[in-house]
């Protein structure tokens, strides 16, 4: 008899009945039972928040006979089919296998050379779902919160890319600032791209009108680019860096709005002083130096 086995990703926080069902009845069917679960090259994720090793002991507290191994997730269907043919063939090598999937399965992505059986649905279960219903869930538990510090440790350290626009006027011998209420120093207009934006002179478009309000400019030019010594994550392993992009103005009223609680235009051949003067915001400092080794008395 072939060994049967499920592809899938049990992303959730425990196994529902859906799932518990899809098992029950292939181990009805076969007496071997292996379990592949797909591992996503992004570590912790709204889709796929828990690890392999989560999910392998969720499998085991229920089913400790069923062999639970990884299988990781590739851009070549061809590819990810091959690694399951052969981590199959490499593990047990005497067997023949049959492997099964029921919505939303991986039967349409699979090229191997198994048979495939897809089973049909057990009751209305979501997975998206369900991660949402306890995404916003506190319990008062040593596990729960020794969860929370598992999952953080095992994140990649991110940098978070921000944008910062120097808008100029009167032939590049202006330049527009604007003080934040957690810093009163003049800094550059921006702040945090988004994952809607298309790119990040469009982050740096919609950064200018969301602080500066509506007007015109010309295209945005990118400068240069710095890590940023942000408050917020000074004492952090995650960092800022910032992409510097300069736009000539062309016409409308600046008005200070969202996080900015002032704005007005300097004089270039004024920032030297102002940084002396400790009036502009320290982290934007070198950037200011940039600005001014290449715009200044040009």
């Amino acid at each position: 008899m072939k060994t049967a086995v499920i592809i899938a990703r049990f992303q959730t926080p425990y196994l529902h009945n859906g799932h518990k069902q899809l098992i029950d009845t292939v181990k009805q069917r076969h007496a071997k039972l292996i379990i592949l679960l797909g591992v996503s090259p992004i570590v912790g994720s709204r889709k796929n928040p828990y690890d392999y090793y989560t999910r392998e002991k969720m499998i085991k507290k229920d089913y400790p006979e069923v062999i639970v191994l990884p299988v990781s997730d590739h851009p070549s269907d061809k590819t990810w089919s091959e690694s399951i043919d052969n981590l199959l063939k490499s593990v047990f090598p005497a067997e023949q296998f049959c492997l099964f999937g029921s919505r939303d399965s991986f039967i349409p992505y699979y090229e191997g050379r198994f048979e495939t059986i897809e089973l049909p649905e057990h009751g209305d279960y979501n997975a998206t779902e369900l991660r949402k219903q306890y995404a916003d869930k506190v319990f008062d538990s040593n596990d729960f919160r020794a969860g929370i510090l598992y999952a953080y440790y095992n994140q990649y350290t991110k940098v978070y890319p921000t944008v910062d626009i120097a808008v100029f006027r009167n032939n590049k011998t202006e330049i527009l600032l604007g003080k934040k209420s957690t810093n009163n120093k003049w800094r550059f207009i921006g702040g945090f791209s988004d994952p809607e934006d298309e790119c990040y002179e469009d982050a740096a478009k919609r950064e200018l009108a969301e602080e500066c309000g509506p007007m015109e400019t010309g295209a945005m030019t990118y400068e240069t680019s710095r890590k940023i010594n942000d408050w917020r994550y000074r004492n952090e392993a995650d960092k800022i860096i910032t992409l510097l992009f300069s736009c000539d103005f062309i016409s409308g009223s600046p008005a200070a709005q969202d996080d900015i609680i002032d704005l007005n235009w300097f004089a270039l051949a004024d920032i030297p002083q102002m940084i002396e003067n400790e009036t502009i915001s320290d982290e934007h400092i070198e950037l200011f130096n940039f600005i001014l080794n290449k715009y200044l008395n040009k």
